[in-house]
């Protein structure tokens, strides 16, 4: 929005902003990347402070960490992992603290996009699940893992040149392909929506030429607020489906047969 001229939000509106663009050697700071440091050093500070002398009885506090750690734990981990779930409970739990807070940084005004409408980051934190699950399986397995993955169990020889590309497809490039879209498409829709409720709303109140239109923009910027609700929920759900895939294809990995 500038002036009169009212521009639509578009891709344009989640391109990434230099914070130094005059100091030729911070060329990799941008919002977002800025956005991930920040929520590096909350979840540090958050876990580390509810851990901080931790006592049998546990204080409001710990009970707070103590009842986010075992969701995850539990809820995520035990239940797709089983009798594996010790192994992998940390990198859950921080997986989920990197989602969930950089997903909530679409509604804290400091910030106002959340870090994984950059597809980017999206892609980069579902190559991480992606070699966790394949060294998983390596790990387990060794080299055998890749017949195991390719070719289930119980499938006639003759069958198996039309199962086995659809199986490298569905198990090696799907899987971190939509782990990475999902959460993308998720965060960048619901924010744009908002941008649109927001900005669309603001310009015909401050432009608008008559008494309608004005009330019309007031009435957008009203209907943001549940967007904003609804976006919350969103990013919430995507921290915790993210977590759940991650944990179940670790869980195929490591499992005796498919």
């Amino acid at each position: 929005m500038a002036g009169e001229t009212y521009e639509p939000p578009g891709v344009h509106s989640f391109e990434p902003r230099l914070l130094f663009p005059d100091v030729p050697w911070l060329f990799w700071l941008n919002n977002f990347v800025a956005q991930a440091i920040i929520s590096v050093i909350i979840i540090l500070a958050f876990w580390l402070w509810v851990s901080n002398k931790a006592k049998i009885v546990p204080s409001k506090r710990q009970f707070i960490g103590e009842f986010a750690y075992d969701m995850v734990r539990n809820g995520i981990g035990r239940e797709a992992l089983g009798p594996e779930y010790r192994r992998y409970t940390p990198y859950l739990v921080a997986l989920f603290s990197f989602l969930l807070v950089n997903n909530l940084f679409g509604q804290f005004f400091l910030f106002m996009l959340p870090t994984f409408s950059q597809i980017g980051f999206a892609y980069g934190l579902a190559l991480l699940s992606y070699l966790l699950f394949i060294g998983a399986g390596l790990a387990r397995h060794g080299i055998k893992y890749f017949k195991i993955a390719l070719i289930p169990s119980g499938v006639p020889w003759w069958l198996i040149p039309l199962i086995l590309p659809l199986e490298l497809i569905s198990n090696f490039i799907v899987r971190p392909l939509t782990l990475a879209l999902r959460l993308f498409a998720n965060l960048f829709a619901g924010h744009l929506v908002i941008l649109v409720f927001v900005a669309g709303g603001g310009w015909l109140i401050q432009y608008a030429d008559t008494t309608f239109n004005r009330f019309a923009g007031g009435i957008s910027i009203l209907f943001g607020f549940p967007v904003f609700a609804l976006e919350l929920l969103v990013g919430t759900l995507q921290a915790y489906i993210f977590t759940v895939l991650t944990a179940q294809y670790v869980a195929s990995a490591v499992a005796e047969d498919h």
